[in-house]
């Protein structure tokens, strides 16, 4: 890649000191092993809002649907000052063109969801979301966004990532070629990665290119967009990458010797049986496509989603 993917992410994860007690939470694998291909702009809602360091902690409190931002000790009520910060701050993320935002998980500003809210008495439940977090999410409903926590998971660390470099490969198709050919080749490269998340995603898609020359541009991109990144948050199971392997397969059932076939659908079966991790059968197959020149699997996403590198295939 020769240019980082921007992504937001709250700053304590970096390893800036700005938690309420002057410590930090640092991510060496975001902060490291994904920086190599991500320009983080980090993002402190209760710093940049103008509160100190160190700080009284802080708790939601009241409705889940619609919290107040207090300090748990002192009940000093920070909401409004809040909110008025990041309405601000999010224009100015849209500015940044970013392809999505790492948040940390539990935080009253910035837990994405599973965030404790207090009720009168003084008992929580975890239904919420952070104030900054809660609000950015209804800015950018489409932008992939993920917690630290959560990306603990193999399955939703590797379906986020795989996210992200969808939407940077959109936005250089919006900058490069935004148009009806531009669509159908940016469509046709990844209809596997779709299929393999929700193949009615990659019917509905397929009848909006169908039917873009009858309908404004704006609007059939829009439409497209809205639904494959709907399709895209759904995780990849192994029965649905089974099926996009062995539809793989077919490319070469006439090219490849009787007993490459085997090893294939022996490599196949292994992983529909937990026993390798899904890079074994694509490295196989991505083996074949270079040696048959198979010229449409060539600009299959599905087979290099995101780098090597990342390792992110290697557990799941």
């Amino acid at each position: 890649m020769l240019k980082k993917i921007r992504l937001g992410i709250s700053s304590c994860l970096l390893g800036n000191n700005v938690r309420y007690n002057g410590g930090h939470q640092l991510n060496k694998y975001l902060r490291d092993k994904c920086g190599e291909y991500i320009e983080w702009v980090p993002v402190c809602p209760e710093v940049e809002c103008g509160l100190p360091i160190p700080r009284e902690t802080m708790r939601l409190v009241g409705d889940p649907e619609n919290p107040m931002l207090k300090t748990s000790r002192t009940g000093m009520d920070h909401t409004q000052r809040m909110l008025d910060w990041t309405k601000e701050k999010l224009e100015k993320l849209y500015e940044e063109d970013l392809c999505g935002f790492v948040f940390k998980s539990k935080s009253p500003s910035s837990g994405m969801r599973g965030v404790k809210v207090y009720d009168h008495n003084g008992m929580p439940n975890k239904k919420g979301s952070g104030l900054f977090a809660g609000q950015f999410m209804k800015r950018f409903p489409t932008m992939p966004v993920e917690d630290d926590g959560r990306l603990n998971d193999d399955k939703l660390r590797e379906n986020f990532i795989e996210r992200i470099f969808v939407v940077n490969r959109w936005k250089t198709f919006l900058k490069e070629n935004p148009t009806i050919n531009g669509l159908v080749s940016f469509h046709s490269s990844h209809k596997l990665l779709i299929m393999a998340h929700h193949p009615t995603t990659l019917r509905k898609l397929g009848k909006i290119v169908a039917a873009a020359k009858k309908s404004e541009l704006n609007k059939v991109l829009n439409d497209y967009f809205i639904e494959m990144m709907e399709g895209l948050r759904l995780i990849s199971t192994i029965k649905k990458n089974t099926n996009v392997l062995q539809h793989i397969m077919g490319y070469f059932k006439k090219k490849i010797s009787h007993d490459e076939k085997q090893e294939l659908i022996e490599v196949i079966e292994n992983y529909h049986a937990g026993l390798v991790p899904l890079v074994v059968p694509v490295v196989l197959l991505q083996h074949y496509v270079r040696k048959y020149d198979e010229t449409y699997l060539k600009i299959q996403h599905y087979l290099h989603p995101h780098p090597m590198e990342l390792m992110l295939r290697n557990h799941v």
